[in-house]
């Protein structure tokens, strides 16, 4: 049974050696406003889907927080109904440890971006600005400009005449990439703010290339910022071959690496072991290659996350402290440099797989197809099926399809996700009840617990469970939109967009890069660049 943690044990926790897990359940929006240093983010409307891989051991210490209690006594009754064992809670929340005057922070992915901004103080991480940038191009300088991000992310607006090198692609790839090259080509790396640029520059500069290495500062958002226009829709995303000579300078280099940093490698035979100790503790097993790659064929219970997204957002990876972590890629290079990133970041047990993929498969081990584990485009989060309380929920909630919700509108229509997604696009008269708050605003719309009500959302997932938590509220005329706003969509229904009927601010979203207003870009990039003073003076 689910017990209350003082702040005084969850530090001892935070400044011991045993495992356990803290996790934030509020919005992204109020996580990044404040949060405990350390904990990571699942929303209480994602647990169902992220829980599982976020702590793979359902006996592993989880604690829970919100701001105030409220939402997660409800957060710790669906963990306990997911089977989870060793549940917690921080008793008053965010609000009483910061009373306590221990610390808070802001921001999201705070780890990587403050070590982010220390290898660049520390190792004096070469850069250039926008003005400068653009200057070069206006001149007709020879270089190569490298993005950094997702591939996503990439063709959604990227640096005119830049290409899509993913960050865990960089070391692999970067011999190919220059082969033909002039060697007084300069290699430019971006993303969409520092960190991302940073690591990218600093793997090069450590790995020795023969040629100026710089990274854009402030990325895409610096260059917004100075006034240029960002391309939309670039297409030259094809990673090149890897030849010989390439992965040879890679693994060499990860080699060195893994030796500098205490990375160590396994076998088959000691991936085998950590796959034994998964079934009495929380151990990661991280797939750091291409979606593609990893489609095609996998280690059976490797989840994938790309490397650079895996350094970026590494407290999203391990979220459980003190956990061991296995790399995998399709050889060493790749999976070794991610763990050397780990091993820089602090942590202690870090693994890498020696031969990849391609090693398990010459042993005689079959390797899984598909993307059914974290399969996320955005390298995110994710489990693997459908979870065992949305199955529920999809047999004991009455569904209604898109025609006849349109024919036969009930009293109250509820939009569960967030609110990006309802104004995006939602049910005519539909009003928006974030899930994590539905306990608490339901009433605001619905009459009566008798009351007809139609729950929706994106896809129809959110919709049932929310529908489930109605009916188990009392109000006893609940359908779920069949499909969500994906189906209303494909059956040609009319939609209301804009936060329409909106009262409360929302707090469930957090903007990145280009699409923060300008003023919150440059405060977001002060922050960012504010967190390497501290190693500057330690200089």
């Amino acid at each position: 049974m689910a017990q209350p943690i003082t702040p005084v044990r969850l530090d001892a926790l935070f400044n011991g050696d045993a495992p356990f897990a803290l996790i934030d359940v509020r919005e992204p929006g109020e996580y990044n406003a404040s949060h405990i240093p350390g904990s990571s983010l699942i929303p209480r409307r994602m647990l169902e889907f992220d829980l599982p891989v976020a702590v793979p051991h359902p006996g592993t210490l989880t604690v829970l927080c919100d701001d105030d209690g409220r939402r997660v006594s409800r957060a710790v009754a669906t963990a306990e109904a997911m089977g989870f064992s060793n549940v917690a809670w921080l008793d008053g929340g965010v609000n009483r440890w910061m009373s306590l005057d221990y610390p808070t922070e802001w921001g999201v992915n705070v780890p990587s971006k403050d070590f982010g901004e220390k290898m660049e103080v520390v190792h004096h991480v070469p850069e250039i600005d926008a003005i400068e940038l653009r200057a070069r191009m206006e001149r007709g300088d020879k270089m190569v400009i490298l993005d950094t991000r997702t591939p996503e992310e990439y063709r959604r607006f990227c640096i005119p005449g830049g290409r899509s090198l993913p960050g865990g692609e960089l070391a692999l790839r970067i011999t190919d990439v220059t082969a033909d090259l002039d060697p007084d080509t300069t290699v430019v790396v971006n993303c969409a703010g520092r960190t991302r640029s940073i690591i990218g520059t600093r793997a090069l500069q450590r790995m020795g290339l023969e040629r100026e290495v710089v990274g854009l500062k402030n990325g895409t958002s610096g260059w917004v910022l100075a006034g240029y226009s960002l391309e939309s829709g670039a297409d030259r995303d094809e990673l090149p071959a890897v030849s010989a000579a390439g992965r040879a300078a890679a693994e060499s280099y990860a080699d060195r690496c893994a030796a500098e940093d205490g990375v160590r490698f396994l076998d088959v035979a000691g991936v085998d072991a950590l796959i034994a100790r998964s079934g009495n503790e929380s151990v990661y097993f991280i797939d750091v290659r291409t979606a593609g790659e990893y489609a095609a064929g996998h280690i059976a219970g490797f989840r994938w996350f790309p490397g650079g997204q895996c350094v970026q957002r590494s407290d999203d990876v391990a979220v459980v402290k003190n956990a061991p972590i296995v790399f995998c890629c399709d050889g060493k290079a790749r999976a070794a440099l991610a763990a050397s990133w780990y091993r820089q970041l602090g942590y202690g047990e870090v693994y890498a797989l020696d031969g990849g993929a391609g090693a398990w498969a010459a042993a005689g081990r079959p390797l899984e197809s598909g993307t059914s584990v974290g399969a996320r485009a955005d390298g995110s989060v994710g489990g693997a099926g459908e979870p065992a309380l949305l199955t529920a929920a999809r047999d004991s909630v009455p569904v209604v399809t898109a025609q006849a919700l349109r024919d036969h509108p009930p009293a109250a229509i509820l939009f569960v996700d967030t609110s990006q997604d309802f104004a995006r696009g939602h049910v005519p008269g539909a009003r928006w009840v974030p899930r994590g708050w539905l306990e608490w605003q339901a009433a605001d719309y619905v009459p009566s617990a008798d009351a007809p009500v139609a729950v929706t959302c994106g896809d129809g997932r959110q919709s049932l469970l929310a529908a489930a938590t109605l009916r188990e509220l009392g109000y006893s005329n609940v359908v779920a939109l069949a499909g969500g706003m994906a189906a209303w969509r494909a059956a040609g229904q009319p939609l209301e967009e804009g936060l329409t009927g909106v009262i409360r601010t929302p707090a469930d979203v957090v903007f990145s890069g280009p699409d923060r207003t300008f003023a919150d870009m440059q405060h977001y990039l002060r922050w960012e660049t504010e967190l390497g003073v501290k190693y500057a003076a330690a200089g």
